[in-house]
């Protein structure tokens, strides 16, 4: 067993730094310092990807298209247009009131139809960074990351703001990884450190490609949960022994 935070850092070679992950149906942040996960320095965000695909398509069946066709849409090809055609703005208010700085975009449905976006494109992922817009009362993913990293001692929070990765399927936005940078430097502004986000092209899958490295490793033996100490203990022994 261990931390999806941690194998996302260990699939950027890194056993130190900061995991911003963002899936599907939860996201979050998490410390970790030398191969450590640090406890007090994980946050929790409980919207993602799911979440930002339901809020895809009320937003279509608020625009005037063919609501016969936006109701029939699937859960899979929601995602497969959210995938396709959104994008996390650098500006969300000035792109909501300038309507010549986004460029629709067209997506054709498996059965024939097409549909267009305009403001929908950057307004679906928008809660990642502003829950409230999905009535949720939780800080945005980057002041998380931001209360994360004030949990940890000053000398290696330094280290960490050079260390900031990102995983995960809702991680994948363009403009997600420049967003993120902008907006830690913005609550870092002042601390005399340039903040760089880490964001590999396959980080969708990162924790998986990190929990096939750590466990290729010798000294990851000690991190095996037996069968018999599950069937000793519980489930609740994963807390007992890492």
């Amino acid at each position: 067993v261990a931390n999806t935070g941690f194998l996302s850092l260990c699939a950027h070679g890194r056993v130190t730094g900061l995991a911003v992950e963002a899936g599907a149906a939860v996201s979050h942040v998490t410390s970790v310092c030398g191969g450590r996960t640090l406890r007090k320095g994980t946050r929790c965000l409980g919207l993602a990807g799911e979440h930002l695909s339901g809020h895809l398509h009320r937003l279509l069946l608020e625009s005037p298209a063919e609501p016969s066709v936006l109701r029939a849409l699937t859960k899979k090809v929601l995602s497969q247009l959210k995938e396709q055609c959104c994008y996390v703005s650098l500006d969300y208010e000035g792109d909501l009131r300038e309507k010549g700085s986004h460029h629709p975009a067209r997506f054709q449905t498996p059965d024939g139809h097409w549909i267009t976006l305009g403001k929908e494109r950057f307004c679906c992922p928008e809660p990642l960074f502003r829950p409230e817009l999905l009535h949720c009362s939780c800080p945005g993913l980057h002041q998380l990351a931001g209360q994360s990293l004030q949990t940890v001692p000053e000398h290696v929070r330094r280290h960490m703001l050079g260390n900031i990765v990102l995983s995960g399927g809702s991680s994948m936005f363009p403009g997600f990884p420049e967003r993120m940078c902008l907006e830690l430097n913005f609550l870092f502004q002042g601390a005399g450190v340039h903040i760089e986000v880490l964001a590999n092209p396959k980080r969708g899958t990162a924790a998986w490609a990190g929990g096939s490295m750590a466990a290729s490793l010798t000294s990851f033996q000690h991190a095996w949960m037996t069968k018999g100490e599950y069937q000793e203990h519980g489930a609740e022994y994963v807390h007992t022994k890492f």
